[in-house]
């Protein structure tokens, strides 16, 4: 292999021998060509990757050893012909036993010893997650040809691939009731719906809720999260895919034919590669999309709801979201409140998950004490909703003969994060025995955070009511949520 390591003045620092160890024991695959496209190096990862012996590949230009392949379609080839570094580009193969691969590429001009520019790629087999995504494809399609033609009640909303209404949604606190009704009134158009909230908030149960509110009740509701697959699976999986587009492609409708006349919605959609969310722009702008190798636009009737796990400005801060696809999808924006700034709705939470649990667990827990009560309203719950009902769930496993639900049951990451926070029936208690005194700084900052979740609970998590019962201003309590938020 006719490559080299070395120092700055040129000196070697790692023998041939050395490196080609160091690369055989990388868990990718590691391929390497001359600028005619022979292969140089090839080691034992992308070998069983690729389902070929050493001796079939090395000393054979690619398209010996890979037939299947063109200049087109070879990621090695195209950055020997171009001299630009391909990263992330899904490449499709028949291998000589006939099986077809798929691998994720990242491919960049590499100078040889020679000083020759050949080109290095590294490669991550995707052929078991592309076969699910087949068997997925072929999964929706069969719903879609057995979806009966209308619902009838709640408990046929699974007929139409949803679990929820907005009568399971949770919550009286002024802030998210406002939430829920601008919701309910974005159900009676077709316009895109674009909900921001952290993780936990709830952003799937209103998207349902909204669909089952909605004129397309009747039909699909398609979900995909944008940040489980690579963009070319991604994109397959969206849009389709048409028979003779690449190897081993086959006819087949993606998620937006399948939720024709119904609602798509794209999760975590701040997580979708930028070309695709240019693709998919344009598939809101026009109603029509084209499969995957296809010719034909189709057109396509669909609801879009997509949802982001952060601010919108951070999104396009780090280059995450195109703020056209922003402008687009934000017709209906609706940003989720966390659940530390609609405390008042703790106790309702806690009553409803303690009374689920209670029938799955068959048991008959009155709730939770007073001082694990103290402890939930001061808790910040950086998992939301969510978190609130697994550490319901995991203090039911850790029942005995008790009565109620105690500090004692709370997991155990909770207690570490509280360990400096000793409650009683009157607040904080600023000593314990085993513990040095906290610092005064600390000490008001505990007190001043007691006070806020004490004034947003008694206002019902109206932030205007709560500064006048602290006696500031509106935007100083904003401010301060937001800094015991970090």
């Amino acid at each position: 292999m006719a490559i080299a390591a070395k120092d700055k003045s040129g000196g070697r620092i790692l023998s041939e021998q050395n490196l080609c160890y160091i690369l055989n024991s990388l868990d990718e695959g590691i391929h390497i060509v001359d600028r005619d496209g022979k292969t140089i190096f090839y080691n034992q990862k992308v070998s069983e990757i690729d389902g070929l012996d050493p001796e079939e590949v090395l000393g054979r230009n690619i398209f010996e050893a890979y037939p299947s392949l063109t200049l087109e379609t070879s990621t090695l080839m195209c950055t020997l012909k171009s001299g630009q570094s391909i990263y992330n580009k899904q490449q499709t193969f028949i291998n000589s036993r006939g099986k077809k691969i798929t691998t994720i590429n990242r491919t960049i001009p590499l100078k040889l010893a020679s000083g020759e520019i050949g080109a290095l790629e590294i490669s991550r087999d995707i052929t078991q997650l592309e076969e699910l995504v087949d068997n997925l494809q072929l999964l929706r399609s069969n719903l879609v040809k057995t979806q009966p033609s209308g619902l009838a009640s709640k408990s046929s909303c699974l007929n139409n691939n949803t679990s929820y209404s907005f009568k399971d949604i949770i919550g009286e606190s002024p802030l998210f009731k406002e939430v829920i009704q601008d919701a309910l009134r974005a159900a009676g158009s077709d316009s895109s719906v674009l909900l921001v909230g952290e993780t936990g908030t709830g952003k799937e149960l209103f998207a349902q809720g909204i669909h089952n509110a909605s004129k397309r009740r009747d039909h699909l509701f398609v979900a995909q999260n944008c940040a489980a697959l690579p963009k070319d699976l991604l994109e397959g999986l969206l849009f389709g895919t048409a028979k003779g587009g690449f190897t081993g492609a086959k006819d087949c409708p993606g998620l937006f034919e399948q939720a024709d006349r119904g609602t798509i919605l794209l999760d975590e959609i701040n997580s979708m590669n930028l070309a695709l969310q240019a693709k998919l722009l344009r598939v809101l702008q026009e109603n029509r999309i084209r499969r995957v190798g296809g010719q034909k636009e189709l057109a396509v009737d669909v609801r879009v709801i997509a949802t982001m796990n952060m601010p919108p400005d951070q999104a396009f801060k780090e280059n995450k979201l195109r703020e056209d696809l922003f402008y687009r999808l934000s017709v209906v924006y609706l940003e989720l409140p966390p659940l530390r700034e609609r405390t008042a709705d703790i106790s309702i939470l806690v009553d409803y998950f303690v009374q689920l649990y209670n029938k799955k667990f068959s048991r008959e827990i009155k709730g939770i004490d007073r001082e694990l009560a103290e402890v939930f309203l001061l808790y910040d719950w950086p998992g939301n909703v969510r978190e609130l009902q697994h550490v319901i769930e995991s203090g039911f496993n850790l029942l005995q003969q008790e009565e109620a639900l105690s500090y004692a049951q709370l997991p155990l990451y909770i207690k570490e994060r509280l360990k400096n926070k000793q409650l009683t029936g009157d607040g904080i208690e600023l000593t314990r025995p085993d513990q040095e005194l906290p610092t005064l700084e600390q000490v008001l900052t505990e007190i001043e955070l007691k006070l806020i979740k004490t004034a947003l609970a008694r206002s019902g998590g109206n932030i205007s009511a709560a500064a006048r019962l602290l006696n500031i201003s509106r935007q100083s309590l904003q401010y301060k949520i937001k800094k015991h938020s970090r």
